[in-house]
């Protein structure tokens, strides 16, 4: 059992790095997932055996890249293989530390190697949060409104290419950038929205909201005039300053119009704002900067002690203008309730295009639900929370329904 729980917190505090280091040496993510995976049944056997090694990340690694090497490419591998570095060394984490320079952090290096341009942007994305996440396949098609075949698929095409085309995993200097900087933002978009759906942060992403806070943070210090860089960064401050309101004393999630304000983080605030007034003056606007405004509006509650959905609404229009999206449309149909009335929120939920795709969407039901209620149409509100209870909620978000739900049949 002891051997089980080591593997287990090296695994969820290493594996994508290892992953990453295996997918970097031998330039082909099928193989680095194989051997990651191999590597991991020897050590359930090898460690309950002889014991857990000094090193557990080191091990994983080493087996890894021995198994890689025996899987019949050995001499594709070692032609493709950096030679420009000594051969890696026990610790994963040591290797790709030593291998860079301009971009300090090791994860935010491994995403801006990720998100190579020659890929489609979506698939770059993807791979990155499989590789480097280790999110799974259900939870990326969630975040993209798809099926998990078709994003395992799209994943398929996009592993098949890197290998046909002998797509090299080299970390870019400077100037290179640029061109991988919408990818890495949303990268980091998606990661923390993992995060933040679990009010309760008792899932398996809930260590990605610390992690895209402290990562958006420095991709600040490293890109201070890119204003998209600033938006993001103040976005994941102003959703984070709310987590300590996210749960009422019984555990479940309280809604953000319910939320004590006085609980919220005033120096995440803070520092957001301070990162808008920057991205203002650079005179470059853009959907993150857009995202967080929208936020912002909420913070100055309290200041206020009231919010201003019409500006929310005005601005979820700007944002779709630059970046439509079926998620921002739900969102604003719940601006527009609150600033006209249930009816002109529900009309505006069914003018969004492809409702089969938003039907597993749980915030989509869940905001049907609440329109319903506040329409006085309860049959139809207890219709979509049961459909929003049957897509699995997180146990915060799965007692919030159930309770609404009971009070319908009150």
């Amino acid at each position: 059992m002891q051997a089980e729980r080591i593997l287990a917190e090296t695994v969820r505090e290493a594996g994508d790095r290892i992953r990453a280091a295996l997918a970097m040496r031998f330039r082909d993510l099928d193989m680095a997932e194989e051997a990651f995976a191999f590597a991991s049944l020897r050590a359930v056997e090898t460690w309950s055996r002889d014991g857990p090694p000094r090193d557990p990340a080191a091990w994983l690694y080493a087996v890894g890249r021995r198994r890689a090497f025996d899987l019949g490419r050995r001499a594709t591998v070692r032609a493709d293989a950096v030679h420009d570095a000594p051969e890696p060394e026990p610790d994963p984490e040591t290797i790709l530390m030593a291998a860079f320079e301009p971009i300090p952090d090791e994860r935010l290096r491994l995403i801006f190697v990720c998100c190579h341009p020659a890929l489609a942007p979506e698939a770059r994305i993807a791979l990155t949060l499989r590789t480097l996440y280790g999110l799974s396949v259900e939870r990326i098609a969630r975040a993209w409104l798809t099926s998990e075949v078709a994003m395992l698929q799209r994943l398929t095409r996009a592993k098949r290419k890197i290998r046909d085309a002998g797509i090299r995993f080299e970390i870019p200097g400077p100037d290179a950038w640029p061109e991988r900087l919408d990818a890495v933002l949303a990268t980091l978009e998606i990661a923390y929205a993992q995060a933040y759906e679990d009010a309760a942060g008792a899932g398996d992403a809930a260590d990605l909201a610390a992690e895209t806070l402290r990562l958006s943070g420095l991709l600040v210090e490293l890109a201070p005039a890119e204003p998209e860089v600033l938006g993001l960064a103040a976005l994941i401050r102003l959703t984070e300053a709310r987590r300590p309101a996210r749960l009422d004393e019984t555990g479940a999630m309280m809604p953000l119009s319910e939320q004590d304000m006085g609980l919220w983080d005033r120096r995440l605030i803070g520092e957001a704002m301070a990162l808008l007034r920057r991205a203002a003056e650079l005179g470059r606007s853009g959907p993150y900067q857009l995202m967080a405004a929208i936020h912002g509006v909420h913070a100055t509650r309290l200041e206020t002690g009231f919010t201003a959905w019409t500006h929310v609404v005005a601005l979820y229009d700007a944002l779709l203008a630059v970046r439509p999206s079926p998620i921002a449309a739900v969102n604003r149909a719940v601006a527009l309730a609150e600033a006209q009335g249930p009816d002109a929120g529900l009309a505006a939920l069914s003018a969004i295009e492809g409702p089969e795709r938003l039907a597993a969407w749980l915030p989509y039901q869940a905001a049907r639900a609440g329109l319903f209620a506040k329409a006085s149409r309860g049959a139809e509100a207890a219709e979509a929370l049961r459909a929003a209870l049957a897509l699995h909620p997180a146990p915060a978000e799965r007692l919030f329904l159930e309770r609404r739900l009971a009070a319908l049949a009150q």
